[in-house]
């Protein structure tokens, strides 16, 4: 886990009373089911808000490379000594992660607490002696399963942090982040971040290609009941299923929340001394609405927060991708960003009116995770409701959805000294783009201002179509543009949708 992904998921957790290092066995299994689950965050919402207690202070104090030097040992791991398909190793709280949660295992319907144990870890030789009493425990969990390497099992997915977790499809490196709930994302007041408290796995057998994780979430301002369905693979899916119930009304409540990093592009380039010509883990949202339309708009880092709603009814899904796939795009033999998942939102039943929302923060860091996609629903969730919530998530590459793609986006000023901005805007190859450039129908629009014609020609490099145009700004700080392909009326590309700033 790099940097960034620790000051991703450290935004908090919140009490746990630590468990002995025998209280595996010593504490006798009791009956589970979700429904145990779903009870304790209603009753939880019930009552008001207890913070929970930090680790203690010389935990949170360890610097990064203190805390790496921690390692968990894969061989001790949950159910490495049995035939379940699955291993689970666990992370141990400090520096970024101030608080412990409770993981439980739950085997043939009956569910114990693993307790937390110190000696599970190796310490390396800068790692200092620990406290061993107060509000200890694991911070979080890894999943471990046999994947593209017969008799090894490979990491895929890690729950870790307020209530984030990230996943990869094989071959690829971790990379943007879910979260169960945002709120107030963006807000002037701050953002509330709520914490998975408590989690129960559930046991896979030998040949058992899915494994269940349910998770407790707690916060200020509300509860929640989870049910993982988490099957890897080369698109690595996560059904989930939640019932939410507000302590008070949710007014900017974030629904299947997506958290990523986007530095720099050709669109922006010029802002960066960097060796790289890409700096990016995500480079654009795509949108499917309620009306079948696909959306794709470009990541931003700008200069000042920006926050865009794209309104829709029962949207039919909705995603941060990573469309740049080649090691060149990217020149970064470490970070490996094109190696970076895709991850793709699909609503289960209807979400109703609401608004696919991106939220868009400065940076001048690749540490920092400065962008944000949920879904944002019209109306507040009310205090003392339930909310049921259903979904798929699917982390890997893009979906198909049968248009021809954007590829690439860059920026500039006009040559020859004129005035104003030139855009090229590439098309992959694709059945729907073959034949002469002439035969398409070029759809740019701005509000703002008046664009060129435009050129569209063959690109050589792609074999698919790019579209150069410009405009000029005049005294407008931003600029909204539209553009799509179409030939003989009908859809040929996906919607491109791009904000220009001054």
């Amino acid at each position: 886990m790099n940097r960034r992904a620790f000051l991703t998921a450290a935004l908090s957790s919140t009490m746990l009373t630590s468990l002995p290092a025998f209280a595996t066995d010593a504490v006798q299994p009791e009956p589970f089911s979700h429904d145990q689950v779903v009870a304790r965050a209603r009753a939880l919402a019930a009552e008001d808000y207890v913070p929970r207690t930090e680790v203690p202070q010389d935990w949170l104090d360890l610097s990064y490379d203190q805390y790496k030097a921690h390692r968990f040992r894969t061989k001790d791991a949950i159910w490495s000594k049995s035939d379940s398909s699955y291993n689970v190793d666990l992370f141990l709280p400090g520096l970024y992660f101030r608080h412990a949660v409770q993981v439980n295992t739950v085997q043939a319907g009956m569910t114990r607490p693993f307790g937390f144990d110190m000696s599970l870890f190796d310490r390396g030789e800068i790692a200092p002696p620990l406290s061993t009493t107060g509000a200890l425990g694991y911070s979080g969990l890894r999943l471990r399963t046999q994947l593209d390497l017969p008799g090894k099992k490979t990491e895929f997915c890690v729950f870790q942090g307020a209530s984030y977790f990230r996943a990869i499809g094989i071959g690829q490196a971790y990379g943007l982040s879910a979260r169960g709930l945002a709120l107030k994302t963006g807000d002037p007041m701050g953002e509330e971040f709520p914490d998975f408290i408590e989690f129960w796995l559930e046991a896979p057998g030998p040949e058992q290609r899915s494994m269940v994780v349910h998770a407790l979430m707690d916060s200020p301002s509300v509860t929640g009941a989870y049910r993982f369905t988490v099957t890897p693979g080369a698109t690595t899916v996560m059904d989930v299923e939640a019932r939410l119930f507000p302590r008070e009304d949710l007014d900017h409540a974030g629904l299947a929340p997506l958290t990523s990093m986007f530095l720099f592009d050709r669109t922006n380039r010029n802002r960066f001394d960097d060796f790289r010509p890409n700096v990016h883990d995500s480079d654009g949202l795509l949108i499917k609405n309620g009306n079948g339309e696909v959306l794709w708009r470009p990541l931003a880092n700008p200069t000042h927060l920006q926050i865009s709603s794209f309104m829709d009814e029962n949207p039919r899904g909705f995603g941060l991708m990573q469309r740049s796939r080649a090691s060149q795009d990217f020149e970064d033999f470490e970070a490996n960003y094109h190696r970076r998942p895709s991850l793709w939102v699909e609503p289960r039943g209807e979400w109703g009116k609401g608004a696919v929302t991106l939220v868009e923060i400065p940076a001048d860091k690749e540490i920092y995770d400065n962008i944000v996609a949920y879904w944002r629903p019209h109306d507040p969730l009310p205090a003392g409701s339930e909310m049921p919530l259903s979904y798929r998530l699917s982390w890997g590459t893009d979906p198909q959805l049968d248009l021809a793609r954007v590829i690439d986006t860059a920026a500039g000023a006009r040559i020859f000294g004129e005035p104003g901005r030139l855009m090229t805007v590439d098309f992959e190859a694709h059945p729907l783009l073959e034949g002469d450039p002439d035969d398409f129908e070029v759809h740019l629009s701005s509000p703002h201002v008046e664009t060129s014609e435009g050129v569209l020609q063959r690109n050589p490099a792609t074999g698919g179509l790019r579209l150069a145009f410009s405009f000029a700004p005049n005294a407008e700080n931003h600029v909204e543009l539209r553009l799509q392909l179409r030939r003989d009326g009908q859809t040929a590309s996906e919607v491109w949708l791009y904000r220009w700033t001054a």
